[in-house]
């Protein structure tokens, strides 16, 4: 059901709306391009070539730990694809050691009330975007990003090795 804001409707919210997103869990995530434009590279001989832009894609998945680490981020598998990231990201703040390939139980702490989104998969997201974007225009000044992305909470083992076996199938990067 679509709300009223500003005077204009609003898609609602694709997050479960009571679990906590900065709990300690795995997330796989999918983040596409603009338009599916293929900003990040391009699939050779079954390899993937990076871009410019897929580069920088790489290296900022890479160092968001770096960058936040009060959550005690581990940022598991990764793919980049022409038009679209895949990942896994895992919350571990409060130095509790969570380790998704052996199964990952999901903490709710309480209601996800939406407001300022700090220290939560919204917030990473939104700073790899933001950083990605930057960088990325000074390259090429259309390249952006979808609006929204793909979230999944990563309950079991079974359900991590099913997102392993998907990256698989993915050109790996040369």
């Amino acid at each position: 059901m679509s709300q009223r804001f500003r005077d204009k409707y609003r898609i609602p919210s694709t997050r479960i709306p009571w679990f906590d997103y900065g709990s300690n869990a795995a997330y796989y995530i999918t983040i596409c391009t603009k338009r599916r434009k293929p900003y990040l590279g391009n699939v050779e001989n079954g390899k993937m070539i990076l871009s410019e832009i897929g580069d920088i894609v790489r290296k900022e998945w890479h160092k968001t730990p770096s960058i936040r680490p009060e959550l005690n981020l581990y940022m598991d598998d990764f793919v980049v694809m022409p038009d679209h990231i895949h990942g896994i990201i895992v919350i571990r703040s409060g130095g509790v050691r969570r380790d998704a390939r052996r199964g990952v139980s999901t903490c709710v702490r309480n209601k996800n009330i939406f407001g300022p989104q700090y220290n939560n998969i919204p917030s990473i997201i939104r700073g790899i975007k933001s950083t990605v974007t930057t960088r990325a225009r000074i390259i090429n000044p259309d390249f952006g990003w979808q609006t929204r992305y793909y979230d999944h909470i990563i309950r079991n083992r079974k359900d991590y090795k099913r997102i392993l076996e998907y990256f698989n199938k993915h050109p790996q990067i040369i």
